[in-house]
């Protein structure tokens, strides 16, 4: 029975009457009617003969249990099957449970095949692809070594060329030796001609700065013989020089040649104008020291009022050029050459006024009550504007700080001649030292004595018993013009 048994699940005759129920379902519609027959017959013949075979492996089984083995089931199953005509199914299975169970099998067998399948083409289509890749890794070998073949006669030439060109670029070197020489020594010769161009330029400029001082100290002179030094100075107050008529070189000279201008008028302040001052006021005051404390107190106030209304002055074009500023340069920068450019807008009668009324309140001087401090207009008015300009130099310049008592420094005063060498504090300053940051620039003058110097009070009821002009009650202006 096991022979026949194995040679029946050898013989797949299920799956080839399975296949062959698939094929005729499929090509029903398309056949004929004989064709369908034959083809049923065909799967009868088949089931018969498959038929045939269980029955032999059913007799042979029946036949290896005996006479009794196999009675139960022969007569449960078999024989009521027999006498339905093959119609009856078992009691356990009933015939919705036999379809069901074939046609489960059958979607098995349905989804092994379409795996099957869509393996053999996920097989097929990656051996594709291996192909592929195989066939350009060749290429690409076959580049790579095209590549070296290329490379290698590259450098064969290279070094050929090389060889033989080694001569040429000693020479090329050579050549540019010289040729960067050549270059430093001409670069060396423009340097010195812009040297030479910059040295000319300052020349120019210092030729017109002191063509300018020229013409103002003649201009000086020629008023001086004219007519008397009081008469000039009531009359018409007389502006710096560059104020009075700028120049358009004046705008273009440097900060430095500015402030060396600045500086040299600095200096003939001290030696004209402050002598110029001191003898006007010698003809009411004839303590010298307190004409000295004057002259001194109306420079530091005419120095501190100037810097407010430059401040101010700044603060006001800032506010003015802010919104249409535009340009390479910064705002500061345009700030700063307006203001150089426009020297001449400086309010300096307004600094003159808060300067007279600085000098009124301050306690440290004095003044006859028959005049008062516009005697020396010209003087603060001087000073104010020299101050201004300073304010616009680039760092600034500015009087030291100074104040009565202080250690005398040779760095920064030079003793005037009525002082006590050997005194080590300062009485009262006659001249400020300028400054440059904290670098003194200029020497200023101050008076060393020992004995404690007493400030005159301001005494409003002195009346002097010289001349003509002591015994004037008018303002010192109203009688210069009466004189004149």
């Amino acid at each position: 029975m096991a022979d026949s048994l194995r040679r029946l699940v050898n013989t797949c005759t299920y799956s080839v009457l399975q296949d062959k129920l698939e094929s005729w379902y499929q090509d029903y519609h398309l056949s004929s009617c004989d064709q369908n027959l034959n083809r049923c017959c065909e799967i009868l013949e088949l089931t018969s003969n498959v038929q045939g075979q269980l029955f032999g492996i059913l007799n042979l089984t029946a036949k290896e249990g005996g006479h009794f083995a196999g009675v139960d089931t022969l007569k449960s199953r078999f024989l009521p099957w027999l006498g339905s005509c093959f119609t009856i199914t078992s009691s356990g299975v009933t015939s919705d449970t036999s379809f069901s169970l074939i046609q489960e099998s059958k979607e098995k067998d349905i989804q092994i095949r379409e795996l099957s399948i869509s393996h053999d083409k996920e097989m097929k289509r990656m051996e594709t692809q291996l192909n592929v890749a195989r066939s350009q890794l060749e290429t690409i070998k076959q580049e790579l070594r095209d590549a070296q073949i290329d490379l290698d006669e590259t450098r064969n030439k290279s070094a050929t060329a090389l060889l033989a060109t080694e001569d040429d670029i000693f020479k090329l070197k050579a050549d540019l030796n010289a040729s960067r020489e050549e270059a430093e020594m001409y670069k060396r010769k423009l340097d010195i001609l812009d040297d030479y161009e910059r040295r000319v330029r300052m020349l120019k400029n210092e030729i017109a700065t002191l063509s300018a001082e020229k013409s103002y100290i003649q201009e000086r002179r020629s008023r001086s013989q004219s007519t008397s030094p009081l008469t000039c100075r009531s009359r018409s107050p007389s502006p710096l020089p560059y104020h009075r008529n700028e120049s358009p070189s004046y705008k273009r000279l440097s900060n430095a040649t500015r402030q060396s201008w600045l500086i040299n008028r600095f200096n003939v302040i001290y030696e004209s104008d402050r002598l110029d001052a001191q003898s006007l006021l010698r003809q009411y005051i004839n303590n010298v020291e307190l004409v000295q404390r004057i002259i001194f107190t109306a420079t530091v106030e005419s120095f501190h009022s100037a810097k407010i209304a430059f401040r101010k002055f700044k603060l006001r074009v800032r506010k003015t050029l802010a919104p249409s500023h535009i340009g390479p340069e910064s705002l500061d920068s345009a700030v700063m050459d307006y203001i150089i450019r426009n020297l001449d807008l400086y309010d300096v009668q307004s600094s003159v006024n808060d300067v007279i009324h600085a000098m009124d309140v301050n306690p440290k001087i004095s003044f006859p009550p028959e005049v008062d401090y516009n005697l020396i207009n010209n003087f603060i008015r001087e000073v104010c504007l020299l101050a201004f300009s300073m304010q616009s130099l680039d760092p600034p310049l500015d009087i030291a700080f100074s104040t009565d008592g202080e250690l005398f420094s040779e760095h920064k005063y030079c003793r005037s001649l009525d002082s006590e060498y050997t005194a080590p504090l300062v009485a009262y300053h006659v001249w400020p030292a300028l400054m440059e940051g904290d670098v003194i620039i200029v020497k200023g003058e101050a008076v060393t004595k020992r004995r404690t110097v007493v400030s005159p009070r301001r005494n409003r009821n002195r009346r002097r018993s010289d001349g003509s002009v002591r015994s004037r009650t008018c303002s010192p202006n109203h009688g210069f013009l009466q004189e004149c």
